[in-house]
């Protein structure tokens, strides 16, 4: 056993330690969370405007601060980027995540110099917990590679501003320095495609033994692999140990991933939003990922069919339940107070406190009451795939509605790695699926208010070519997996198989 995976051990094991206490007290330490918070919070322009020096408990808290989403919360955002200080937290940002938001374009999200390690040490934590949970430590000899944005900065109101992902590249330790690729310049490189390519000639002949990235780009840097080198990616790294991977539900890119490394993997998932680094897988073992309660977040819990009513039901960790729906609400060490992050997740245990994504606030169908959620269409889908032998690179659903009663339906947009040998049978199966996973949307189908889904197969790189088109390939974008309207369905019409019509 080498120097560093030697070390990483004993440290894995300490860390390891701490969290498992901390599991414990996860309700304490929410409490503590929000009192430090409210500490600071109470002598910026946002406390002052809200009264927080005068907010004692969770129930105060609630009547003194609305729930917001970025629009709303923009206000405090731009008088940020013009420079002013102590607006939403003390000082000034030490930087700005930028993401593109959907409805909002670009999003600007205050880090600070005490969010920062949130950020850094629950990737960490990630890791050490596989470390101490497994023995294996093999990997942190090897190279390791982290597909990224672009870790160039600008800078707003002199305050640093990139994609998380870049930011994060400058607070790698410097253990892991000589062990990380791609190089510096290749990350800067803005165009995906082009980076992908450097990427490839950059690693190809290393020893990887860890990687790490959203699904969908991991599979194309395989794809690229298998392209050049014509070898499963087990061939060409027979040390490669573990993927880490998060920002969408892995199960749809499963079987494709494990085909193209030819064994199967250990696996590491993460929560990272540029609000808050949210939670970790910390056992190869349990289900769902732990939530990071002490780490300078107070959670709040919405019941998802709540989120858009005037005044929704607001919960604390102590009062969710296992098995139900919720949008997550973040206030953070970085001066986000009430935010609505837009995503949704249901607890898979209460001790300790661990979840799962199931999916976006703002992407579902409901043209019609049904409420169907990310959750849903995916299981329904990986059922019948996984029944039929079928493999899914990619899909999207969107409603068809018609003005004629019983002539309406969702309309799914599926790239097949092989259509399945009888459609109409893998088409009912998919709707029988999500009949029985959702009544509403099975009182419409058996009310004749809809008809069953549609699959209309799309050509291969149909996603990536979308995905180009409107200069969002690579890096942290993903496409949502189900809208409430026709925007991504009419543009990804262009690239439907029209064979078996």
């Amino acid at each position: 056993m080498k120097i560093k995976s030697l070390l990483a051990k004993p440290f894995a094991n300490f860390i390891y330690a701490k969290l498992r206490r901390e599991m414990q007290t996860a309700v304490e330490s929410q409490k503590a969370v929000l009192q430090e918070l409210l500490k600071v919070g109470a002598k910026t322009q946002f406390g002052k405007d809200h009264g927080l020096d005068k907010v004692k408990t969770y129930e105060e808290f609630k009547a003194a601060v609305p729930i917001r989403d970025y629009e709303q919360f923009k206000p405090y955002i731009e008088q940020v980027k013009q420079g002013k200080h102590n607006v939403l937290w003390r000082g000034q940002p030490l930087y700005f995540a930028k993401t593109s938001g959907t409805t909002s374009g670009i999003k600007y999200i205050p880090i600070s110099k005490e969010s920062i390690s949130n950020h850094i040490d629950s990737a960490r934590n990630a890791l050490l917990c596989y470390i101490a949970e497994t023995g294996k430590s093999d990997f942190t000899e090897g190279k390791m590679i982290f597909l990224s944005g672009s870790p160039e900065l600008e800078r707003i109101a002199g305050i640093p501003t990139g994609r998380l992902s870049g930011i994060v590249n400058h607070h790698v330790p410097k253990y892991l320095r000589t062990n990380q690729l791609p190089s510096y310049e290749t990350n800067c490189i803005e165009d995906w495609e082009t980076k992908l390519d450097a990427i490839v000639q950059e690693t190809i002949k290393e020893d990887m033994t860890l990687i790490s990235g959203i699904p969908p780009w991991v599979q194309m840097y395989f794809d690229r692999l298998q392209e050049l080198s014509g070898k499963k990616i087990k061939d060409l790294f027979p040390n490669f140990q573990v993927l880490v991977y998060g920002g969408v539900n892995f199960e749809p890119y499963k079987a494709k991933l494990l085909e193209s490394i030819g064994k199967t993997i250990d696996t590491i998932e993460t929560f990272p939003a540029s609000e808050g680094f949210i939670a970790f897988q910390d056992s190869q073992n349990a289900e769902g990922l732990l939530l990071n309660t002490n780490s300078g977040i107070f959670f709040e819990f919405i019941p998802a069919g709540n989120i858009s009513k005037e005044n929704p039901t607001r919960l604390s960790l102590e009062d969710v339940k296992i098995g139900e729906n919720y949008a997550l609400i973040i206030n953070n060490n970085a001066g986000l107070w009430g935010y609505s992050i837009g995503d949704t997740v249901r607890f898979v245990s209460t001790n300790p406190y661990r979840l799962v994504v199931t999916g976006r606030t703002k992407h579902y169908i409901s043209a019609f009451g049904e409420h169907v959620i990310g959750e849903e269409v995916e299981y329904s889908l990986l059922k019948a795939a996984g029944e039929q032998g079928v493999r899914i690179v990619e899909f999207t659903v969107a409603p068809r509605i018609s003005n004629d009663q019983g002539k309406s339906f969702h309309e799914w947009f599926v790239e097949f790695e092989e259509t399945p040998a009888d459609m109409n049978a893998f088409i009912k199966l998919v709707d029988d699926n999500l009949r029985a996973k959702n009544i509403y949307y099975d009182d419409l189908i058996t009310g004749n208010i809809l008809r069953p889904l549609q699959i209309l197969p799309l050509r291969r790189n149909a996603f990536i070519d979308y995905m180009k088109s409107i200069g969002k390939l690579g890096g942290q974008n993903k496409v949502p997996r189900l809208s409430n309207d026709r925007k991504i369905a009419d543009a990804l019409d262009a690239y439907i198989i029209h064979s078996h019509s």
